[in-house]
């Protein structure tokens, strides 16, 4: 991470408090060791926060929540299950891809980029925020969970009608901390393999659902192609 915090402005605004809290600074500790080791740590510090610099916080209209990062080389770049132009898209991802097509008939993409997504307010946000490389979920309970715990929070409080994406169990205990007569929570399994292929992915119509949520409140629905 680097020494000197770098976010997008209406983030720093909210999060500011956060930077200073014991658990924060000793995360910050954690991950500077690890890379004084020999850890290679993804993704790249300058995209730690990928996520919240692609989507300002009034303009966040859907929350997908992630568990943490993809851990092989070139792959995660700081938006939850997204990977760049370029890299082969990981199964979980093409599982969304497949559901996509079952609910709005829209085709395979290209690539994996999901940042058309968080340019358009869809918050892609990891539950963790880094991983050490080859070693998935190596940097659970370090400080990360509290962190995005508050970026939930303040959307939850500050925001209204905004839609949270909660696949697999790891992000829907997340989901306790919303208030759903005050926003709509969608839950289904995660889009790995594993859980997809038990029937807890397929057939969710997520994005129809979310789109139909923002329409019938006022707002601008996301335009799922890539």
């Amino acid at each position: 991470m680097p020494d000197r915090i770098k976010l997008e402005a209406s983030w720093l605004e909210k999060l500011e408090s956060e930077f200073q809290r014991p658990y924060f600074q000793d995360l910050r500790t954690f991950l500077k060791s690890e890379k004084a080791g020999g850890k290679v740590i993804y993704p790249p510090g300058t995209e730690i926060f990928s996520a919240l610099d692609h989507t300002p916080f009034a303009q966040v209209k859907v929350v997908i929540l992630g568990q943490d990062p993809y851990h092989g080389p070139g792959q995660a770049h700081g938006l939850c299950f997204s990977v760049r132009q370029g890299v082969p898209p990981p199964p979980s991802l093409l599982n969304i891809f497949a559901e996509l097509h079952n609910d709005l008939g829209i085709s395979k993409p290209a690539h994996g980029d999901l940042s058309a997504w968080a340019d358009q307010g869809v918050l892609l946000l990891n539950a963790v925020l880094t991983v050490e490389r080859g070693m998935a979920g190596s940097h659970q309970n370090k400080g990360w969970e509290a962190f995005t715990d508050a970026i939930i929070d303040v959307l939850n409080r500050e925001r209204e009608h905004l839609v949270f994406l909660l696949w697999g169990g790891y992000a829907r205990k997340k989901g306790s901390r919303i208030d759903r007569n005050r926003h709509l929570v969608l839950e289904c399994g995660h889009p790995s393999p594993l859980s997809a292929n038990k029937g807890h992915w397929f057939g969710n119509r997520h994005f129809s659902k979310a789109n139909a949520y923002l329409v019938a409140n006022g707002k601008t629905p996301v335009n799922w192609s890539l």
